[in-house]
């Protein structure tokens, strides 16, 4: 029995304190929001060359090498550094192996380049041998300063939660508490580029033997926007 009347006193004891808890503080939730839109200032490029046969005669082959060289100089002309472009990917991992099987073997390699730049961009692709580009594409971009800007949209989303709940409580005749609660919302947009020339037509145009225009690249701008929703005591 007495073990019965100890256990119900400590459920009891247990619901009172859980209806202790029992936040009674007069609160309103509002969100702020905040945003701001960039033209994206780090581009990565993807460029894929390619061997190809003069005038499909195996004896005139213009080789990965010549090909690689021209790339490399075309940066180094344009003030990059060498860090920016970077070997993606190659066609074969043995090399010799495939050209002692097959003579006629093209191989192809896959770079990739870091340019702030879209005029040193066109300056660098055309400087190298349009047969020997099988493709270039962009993988991704970014801005330098995405983490500031972030940072400065969430203090200025708060403080507009702020705002508006302060004037929402004195309307009432009350007054702003402290914050309770925070909660973040992430709405950042990355839209994909916009090709107003399609660069993979440049390997196309030069086996016609017309002269291609540099390829024009339309960024739509990269959209960071922020809403805290938050929630203040009133007093």
């Amino acid at each position: 029995m007495k073990k019965l009347l100890t256990i119900a006193f400590v459920t009891l004891f247990s619901l009172c304190a859980s209806a202790q808890q029992v936040d009674l503080r007069k609160k309103i939730s509002v969100s702020g929001s905040s945003e701001i839109e960039v033209t994206p200032d780090i581009i990565y490029l993807s460029i894929s060359l390619k061997e190809y046969l003069k005038d499909n005669n195996s004896k005139k082959k213009v080789d990965i090498t010549t090909l690689e060289n021209q790339l490399f100089n075309a940066v180094e002309k344009a003030g990059l550094d060498k860090e920016n472009l970077t070997i993606n990917n190659l066609s074969s991992y043995n090399y010799a192996t495939e050209k002692k099987k097959n003579p006629d073997f093209l191989a192809s390699k896959q770079y990739r380049l870091k340019v702030t730049d879209l005029n040193k961009w066109n300056d660098i692709i055309g400087a190298v041998d349009s047969k020997g580009i099988a493709y270039t594409n962009i993988e991704s971009y970014d801005y330098s300063k995405i983490e500031a800007l972030k940072k400065d949209l969430k203090i200025k989303a708060l403080q507009a939660a702020k705002v508006k709940a302060t004037y929402m409580v004195e309307a009432l005749g009350e007054k702003l508490g402290s914050v309770i609660d925070i909660q973040e919302v992430n709405n950042e947009q990355y839209p994909q580029p916009i090709y107003r020339t399609n660069i993979m037509m440049k390997s196309n145009m030069a086996d016609t033997g017309a002269e291609s225009a540099p390829a024009e690249i339309d960024f739509k701008k990269i959209k960071l926007n922020y809403t805290m929703n938050t929630i203040f005591e009133i007093r």
